[in-house]
């Protein structure tokens, strides 16, 4: 397996990455909306799902503030898993109940950069249509 020179990573450390996905489960289960938008960069952008329009600034708060509203909760699939640069991964279900609408469930794959802070820079959602389905249980 071919190794890569730690002097080529920059950013955070694999273990500030991981901890911000997984701060991100929790704080998202906790319903702590201002805790989310903390994880952020002032100038981060969220495109969720891959393309739609991007939110930034005061949208991210507020697409925070909807999902908590939503009763949004996450169940990871895996570890969060890292890379040899500035981005993580995380593959989840995220649960939730949009008004006037049955529970829905969506499988995505989030890819998120990081900036040297460790707080998320960009957060990609990867999921369609077909990846959306009404919870039964």
């Amino acid at each position: 397996m071919r190794q890569v020179d730690p002097q080529f990573i920059k950013g955070p450390t694999q273990e500030v990455m991981k901890a911000a996905l997984q701060a991100y489960v929790e704080r998202t289960n906790a319903g702590d909306a201002p805790g989310l938008v903390a994880l952020f960069a002032p100038d981060a952008v969220i495109e969720d799902p891959v393309g739609s329009p991007p939110k930034s600034g005061a949208d991210i708060a507020a697409w925070f503030a909807a999902s908590v509203a939503f009763d949004a909760r996450i169940t990871p699939i895996g570890p969060p898993r890292g890379s040899h640069a500035d981005e993580a991964a995380l593959a989840f279900y995220v649960e939730f109940t949009p008004p006037d609408s049955p529970r829905l469930r969506i499988h995505s794959l989030d890819v998120c950069r990081f900036n040297a802070k460790g707080l998320i820079t960009s957060l990609r959602a990867y999921w369609g249509p077909q990846d959306i389905e009404p919870v039964t249980t």
